[in-house]
């Protein structure tokens, strides 16, 4: 059987080291040894080092891929069968910086900042925007192409493209599923080929509704009492307190790391409640702190993937090449995928974004019905899909009541400030944001 060529887009391929990890997967594929690969960023310097490490990987696999790297994000998708979408608009500096200080000085502080809370809301708002126009051109250049969404955040992001480019195909990635089997496997001392599980909700709020091992007699032994005798027997690892603490009390495990969940509800980080942050290890403005991390060591690492020293090819954990070559192949693979509700999760909204088992074959992305949740965890994770649904709109009708209801909604902001204090605060954050935001009215 002969294949044609397979062309791939990816869009913020700047961002070398994630690139890095998803053109290794894509490059393990048989079907995509000799593939297209278009590299696409706005910063030339850092699309050279990802071209050189592009290189680099396919020299290690011993494939022949044509690389093409280019600034016109058009010319990248132009007859693309696929997109994979990796950017982060406005940067650590100011997009990030300004997420975290404007309402620092108000007195909420975050972890993050990038997928719920105020500063998911605020990634959005300026994110959004910039995919629902690389869709467009994708409806416009490459119509039966399929966008692999990789952009926090991720149910904001996913929603938007729903609403304004419907007919383009969408499915929103990420890895805290997938990750956090692992994480409890070495808590609970199980391999984690030999775990199975299920696992729905929102992206980062999905729980497991059920964690188990199939035996060698074909058995199946429920893991969850494991995880329950880590929290029993006082063995919770000192970085994951919070995830811990939410399953004590709502009895299933969250799949995002405890850093993420301190800020998407309102139990943890609290300005009078110093000793709750100290109790539950919560490392605030984490992420500023890996940014600033990661840009003092980039001339090192830089230099370190452009040697080669940098590039290992195995295959990663990411969903990416695993779609495409179950979509390629019609060998098929499942995947916890970020698609619209419709019906998949019967106890949330059916315009919501939901993060749900799917099977993938030639017949493209399909998600499973779920059915209910527990009430519990559903109406836990409604607190923030009333908050997407909200930046959602405020994007559609481009009011800004609709950003500070949002935000009035978020449960951690709630948490902590008034009614008026929010206000002021979205105020000087769309202030701050001139020339990132569409207009807000």
């Amino acid at each position: 059987m002969t294949f044609k060529t397979t062309k791939i887009a990816l869009i913020g391929a700047g961002s070398t080291v994630f690139m890095k990890n998803v053109l290794g997967d894509l490059l393990h594929v048989e079907l995509l040894r000799n593939a297209h690969i278009a590299l696409m960023d706005i910063d030339l310097h850092r699309l050279e080092t990802s071209k050189m490490v592009a290189g680099k990987i396919a020299e290690s696999l011993g494939v022949s891929p044509r690389i093409e790297v280019t600034t016109d994000r058009r010319r990248a998708l132009e007859g693309a069968d696929y997109v994979v979408t990796m950017i982060q608009v406005a940067g650590y500096k100011p997009g990030t910086v300004t997420d975290f200080e404007i309402p620092k000085r108000f007195g909420l502080r975050q972890t993050i900042g990038d997928t719920l809370g105020i500063g998911g809301i605020m990634r959005g708002l300026r994110t959004a925007p910039v995919l629902v126009d690389i869709a467009k051109d994708m409806r416009e250049l490459c119509p039966g192409a399929l966008m692999l969404q990789y952009v926090n955040p991720m149910a904001i992001n996913c929603m938007a493209l729903n609403r304004f480019v419907p007919e383009v195909r969408t499915v929103g990635l990420c890895h805290s599923v997938q990750g956090t089997a692992k994480e409890l496997s070495l808590d609970i001392g199980v391999p984690v080929e030999e775990i199975r599980y299920r696992c729905a909700g929102i992206n980062h709020m999905s729980f497991y509704t059920s964690f188990e091992r199939l035996l060698a007699d074909g058995s199946v032994e429920d893991l969850y009492p494991r995880i329950r005798a880590v929290l029993d027997e006082g063995k919770v690892p000192d970085w994951n307190r919070v995830r811990y603490e939410v399953f004590k009390h709502f009895g299933h495990f969250a799949t995002e790391s405890s850093e993420h969940l301190a800020e998407y509800v309102p139990w943890f980080i609290k300005r009078h409640r110093p000793d709750l942050i100290e109790q539950f290890n919560i490392p605030l403005d984490e992420y500023l702190r890996r940014c600033e991390e990661q840009i003092s060591e980039w001339g090192v690492q830089e230099q370190a993937l452009i040697n080669g020293e940098g590039v290992k090819v195995c295959r990663s954990h990411e969903y990416a090449s695993l779609i495409i070559e179950a979509e390629l192949t019609g060998i098929p693979t499942v995947i916890n995928g970020n698609v619209m509700n419709a019906g998949l999760i019967s106890n949330l909204p059916d315009n919501a974004c939901v993060e749900v088992p799917c099977v993938v074959d030639h017949n493209g992305i399909q998600p499973t019905r779920v059915g209910n949740l527990p009430v519990g965890l559903a109406a836990l994770m409604q607190t923030n899909i009333n908050v997407q649904l909200l930046t959602v709109e405020a994007l559609a009708s481009g009011r800004r009541d609709h950003v500070k209801q949002a935000v009035m909604l978020d449960p951690h902001a709630a948490a902590e400030l008034s009614l008026d204090e929010i206000a002021t605060m979205v105020d000087d954050l769309i202030e701050a944001h001139e020339g990132w935001l569409p207009h807000l009215g």
